[in-house]
């Protein structure tokens, strides 16, 4: 008996719940439907905005890129040509001024930096590389360790042997490969050397052996330890 009338007391609760819905349906239906309407509508404009203004954007982007990678790229390199362009082709503070939203514009800033470190001008190359923005995937992270590293390298030009060991440690876990990780760890070795910090910089060398041995590097690392 006490079963039955806990079973009515459920359908008689789950009645009135449906009910109370069906009455807040009723007295509220246009004031959700215009929310769907209006969460359709801001889908919709999202949608349009990528198709029609991110995805051009990016793609005009890249195709200015790809004019100041080529100068960039040549046998013997204009690095100023490729960072400033002329009127037959872009260059990399074209693409950043006009695009810097894009990934094509935040690539430009890192070549931006090695352009400007090329030419000599350490602190505008240091502020360029700084602006990247770490991206994912391969071959990505190759460029975010480069990035790091090339900062490193501006450190060291500088004296602050102490940003560049953060910077050489950072690039070093940016990217595990057998090309930049036992470079950056070398590095990161020598600028602690510089410090005064050798143990430190030993175990550095003898990790590059450990796990980097047929890394060009790893020669180098068995000389200083030597040393």
């Amino acid at each position: 008996m006490a079963k039955v009338d806990e079973m009515k007391q459920q359908e008689a609760a789950i009645g009135e719940a449906v009910s109370k819905t069906e009455s807040f349906l009723e007295n509220h239906s246009k004031a959700i439907v215009w929310g769907l309407v209006a969460l359709f509508v801001v889908v919709g404009a999202v949608y349009g905005y990528r198709k029609l203004v991110v995805e051009p954007r990016a793609e005009k982007a890249s195709e200015l890129m790809a004019e100041a990678q080529y100068r960039f790229e040549q046998a013997t390199p204009d690095y100023e040509l490729a960072l400033n362009g002329d009127e037959n082709g872009a260059g990399f503070l074209d693409v950043i001024d006009q695009y810097g939203s894009t990934p094509a514009g935040n690539l430009a800033k890192h070549y931006a930096g090695v352009c400007y470190l090329k030419s000599g001008d350490l602190d505008t190359a240091a502020e360029y590389l700084a602006k990247f923005s770490p991206v994912k995937g391969l071959p990505g992270e190759v460029v975010n360790a480069q990035n790091l590293g090339l900062q490193g390298d501006i450190a060291v030009d500088k004296g602050d042997y102490e940003a560049a060991v953060k910077f050489f440690a950072k690039a070093v876990k940016a990217s595990d490969n057998i090309y930049t990780t036992p470079l950056y760890l070398r590095k990161q070795g020598l600028a602690l050397q510089a410090l005064g910090r050798n143990a430190e910089a030993v175990e550095l060398f003898e990790q590059i052996l450990a796990d980097y041995p047929a890394s060009m590097d790893a020669r180098e690392a068995e000389k200083l330890i030597a040393e």
